[in-house]
């Protein structure tokens, strides 16, 4: 029995000296992170294909038990909407081949023109992928919340291939207006996404986005507790992501979403214990020169 939690991603300036060792060359960084938590978003392999050396190093950094959640180029995904992408999508499975059991689930997000009708594209898409990975579809068109023909209808399509849907939970953060910067910029670009809570394979995956405002984090993230404990029991192994506008303590809420988590399912097994931050050296004042009148 397993939670796995996470953040969108495994290094941030202001987590530098304070959740991550500073300075910290960029090849320790995720190993360093991985103490913190056993589960990070690939945002962005969404936006290009790392070299299969690059991914060679993730795997390094990181234990069997870890789990990358990676995010399908857009080319794949936005630019051919699942069509006629084959060269790009091989040459993304190719990079990705050495995180083997890491990759924990391949991630399709799909764009918010992506309606209802195109479901059978995305159907095709899901029988030829290949089976050794799994995969989880992420959706933002309103059919697929308000009409219940189109939930039917996806679910049916990704129960057929096995497949996960995943909510994006933006309700705790559209609740009252922004009160930050970073809250403002992500008043007008995160989508305001419906609740969904139902899971439909035995490892469903939650993207949760709170406030800067820690206390209304977690209160916005309640249900997922119950939800998660209650999967958690069903023999279900889930990965909750949490965001904040400004992810500055996202690693420590997701360790505390996992403690909530753990005190009503007491058998659920811990996280790693972080690798000690040692405080920065400070520099030493330079000394004036002294000046004899």
């Amino acid at each position: 029995m397993r939670l796995h939690v996470g953040c969108a991603m495994w290094t941030l300036k202001a987590w530098q000296g304070r959740i991550l060792p500073h300075p910290l060359p960029t090849n320790e960084r995720l190993r360093h992170y991985a103490g913190w938590c056993d589960a990070v978003e690939g945002n962005t392999t969404f936006y290009a294909t790392p070299t299969r050396e690059t991914v060679a190093t993730w795997a390094d950094q990181t234990g069997p038990g870890f789990r990358f959640v990676l995010k399908l180029p857009r080319t794949v995904t936005h630019d051919h909407r699942l069509t006629d992408a084959d060269e790009p999508l091989r040459a993304f499975l190719h990079a990705i081949e050495p995180l083997g059991p890491r990759a924990h689930a391949l991630w399709i997000q799909l764009p918010g023109s992506f309606a209802p009708a195109d479901v059978p594209t995305l159907a095709r898409f899901l029988r030829r992928l290949p089976t050794t990975h799994r995969y989880a579809v992420e959706v933002r068109h309103p059919a697929f919340f308000d009409d219940p023909r189109a939930v039917r209808l996806l679910e049916g399509v990704l129960t057929d291939a096995d497949a996960e849907w995943i909510p994006f939970d933006t309700t705790a953060f559209f609740r009252s207006p922004p009160t930050s910067d970073a809250e403002r910029n992500a008043w007008t670009k995160k989508p305001r996404m419906p609740l969904r809570t139902h899971a439909l394979t035995e490892r469903p995956i939650v993207r949760y986005l709170g406030r800067d405002d820690t206390v209304r984090t977690v209160e916005g993230w309640q249900h997922w507790i119950d939800v998660v404990a209650g999967w958690l029991r069903e023999g279900r192994s889930p990965t909750v992501f949490v965001h904040t506008p400004d992810n500055a303590d996202a690693p420590v809420l997701a360790r505390r979403f996992h403690d909530e988590v753990r005190a009503r399912v007491p058998g659920l097994a811990p996280l790693p214990e972080p690798i000690p931050v040692e405080p920065s050296p400070v520099e030493p004042s330079p000394v004036e020169p002294l000046t004899l009148f």
